[in-house]
């Protein structure tokens, strides 16, 4: 989707406090600026002016992500998001992607933990299961665990600014438990290209699957760029 990273922060607070503080729900500007900018459960902090949260919601309305959602005698505009509608997500989805856009790459652990005041997952199984699916919707990737990691992590792709593999750290991007189904490709909602989807490959076809990403890639930085 290409979202920078101030759309991220705000797409992602407002994930957040409808779940949270659904009272304070619809955000108004002041609020979303205290949400965007807070030190705890943020990664990176980040210190967002009025003008810069104003452009964000802007280009989110633009994409069909979020509109004003105050009515007539509010004394503030308020703000929504829309992804319900543009891109509809199960609860334990909802929460687990609200969690890779406002603190980053993430562990199955990390999130189960940090995720628990948007949803309960029962136990890590059930947080695989769910970041497996939002893998298949081409919501998310797995990065292989690097030297002296225990866990593997996983990162979002709303973002043009995801950690992009290297070929010494392969990215395998479908759910192991589906091994027989054939590649399939995911396709961004503009139409552009997104990173091809393929289950485990025995280490013999590690390069064909590297060399595979690495165009992906290139495609998804040609699209940032036009």
């Amino acid at each position: 989707m290409n979202l920078s990273a101030s759309e991220t922060r705000v797409l992602g607070c407002m994930l957040e406090k409808q779940l949270t503080t659904p009272d304070i729900y619809p955000l108004t500007l002041n609020g979303l600026r205290l949400a965007c900018n807070q030190s705890s459960n943020r990664d990176p902090v980040v210190d967002y002016d009025e003008t810069t949260l104003r452009d964000a919601l802007h280009r989110l309305e633009r994409r069909g992500f979020a509109r004003l959602a105050s009515g007539r005698g509010s004394r503030a505009p308020k703000y929504r998001h829309l992804l319900a509608e543009a891109l509809p997500l199960s609860s334990d989805e909802h929460a687990a992607l609200c969690v890779l856009l406002l603190r980053g790459p993430q562990t199955p652990g990390e999130l189960k933990q940090r995720a628990e005041r948007m949803h309960a997952f029962a136990d890590l199984d059930a947080v695989h299961e769910t970041l497996e699916r939002l893998i298949a919707r081409g919501l998310a990737i797995r990065l292989q665990r690097r030297p002296g990691q225990k866990e593997e992590r996983y990162e979002h792709l709303l973002s043009a600014d995801f950690a992009e593999p290297s070929t010494a750290e392969a990215v395998t991007m479908m759910s192991a438990s589906s091994p027989a189904s054939p590649s399939t490709s995911a396709r961004e909602p503009n139409g552009g290209p997104a990173v091809a989807w393929a289950p485990s490959a025995p280490q013999s076809d590690l390069e064909e699957r590297v060399a595979r990403l690495e165009r992906a890639v290139e495609e998804l930085r040609a699209t940032v760029r036009t």
